[in-house]
């Protein structure tokens, strides 16, 4: 069911690996799903957001049980403020705790980037796309969150523009992974959308299907693949977990399938 991405389970936890990632021995790393955790009502059980009505208690225990899985510090852990933006940060060794154990300044932004080790990068999700990043070279990962609104505005190959700029990464030599999302087969938008891809995007047919009376169906998982690509991200580096979370909603939070009420998994990305 899931060929692209390794499922894996510790204790009642279950979570996903990415297997390039896992390959290259630098980093620890997964995707959440629902399963294995404390929180209850819309929020069951493994819920990593603060903003669903749930307890600090339940969240940070859920992201011990995470960490324990993954066995990394909780206060490694840095999490990002997402607000479907492009804006991207680099993340040093004083932000580690912020957003989970500590008070934070990182807002506003939805990718987080960094070279130095244990520092482990937090972004969460309910049908938007995860992208992680790894520069094997330059020992340098990312990880950004894509919704349609990021999606349109490629923050997947700004992401590599700041690795480029910043840490000078060589795309070429770059493994990206597009974990699991709200799929083509479930996301239907209007001609808002589309209007949007079509100004930003020079062939959005490929990843967009027209349903007849200004509904469409829109594949983020291959419009964030043309981004990468663009930018020289090799399309045999390019992981796309193909797990769609509406479908999947038994096992990982979606916020079309829960009609708003539910609470986000994590894609947790740090270097060894």
């Amino acid at each position: 069911m899931f060929n692209s991405l390794k499922i894996n389970h510790y204790n009642n936890l279950s979570y996903f690996t990415i297997p390039s990632f896992e390959a290259s021995g630098l980093v620890t790393h997964c995707f959440t799903s629902r399963i294995g955790g404390v929180s209850d009502g819309d929020n069951t059980s493994l819920n990593l957001s603060f903003k669903t009505g749930d307890t600090v208690e339940n969240v940070r225990e859920n992201y011990k049980i995470v960490c324990d899985a993954l066995n990394i510090p909780v206060e490694n852990l840095v999490l990002s403020d997402q607000v479907h933006s492009d804006r991207i940060r680099i993340v040093r060794s004083e932000d580690r705790g912020k957003g989970i154990l500590l008070n934070s300044d990182i807002q506003g932004i939805d990718a987080l980037v960094t070279n130095e080790r244990n520092i482990a990068l937090v972004t969460l999700y309910a049908d938007c796309v995860p992208i992680f990043f790894l520069d094997p070279n330059k020992k340098v990962i990312a990880l950004a969150h894509a919704g349609w609104k990021g999606t349109v505005l490629k923050i997947g190959s700004k992401v590599i523009k700041t690795m480029i700029e910043k840490f000078s990464t060589d795309p070429q030599d770059c493994v990206v992974a597009i974990g699991p999302s709200i799929g083509k087969c479930c996301y239907e938008v209007d001609q808002v959308v589309i209007d949007q891809f079509n100004k930003y995007f020079t062939n959005p047919s490929k990843f967009v299907i027209s349903k007849g009376d200004n509904k469409y169906m829109l594949d983020l998982w291959e419009a964030n693949k043309s981004a990468l690509e663009e930018i020289g991200i090799l399309e045999r580096n390019i992981t796309i977990g193909k797990i769609c979370t509406q479908c999947n909603h038994d096992i990982l939070f979606s916020h079309r399938a829960d009609r708003g009420k539910t609470g986000r998994m994590a894609g947790i990305l740090q270097l060894r």
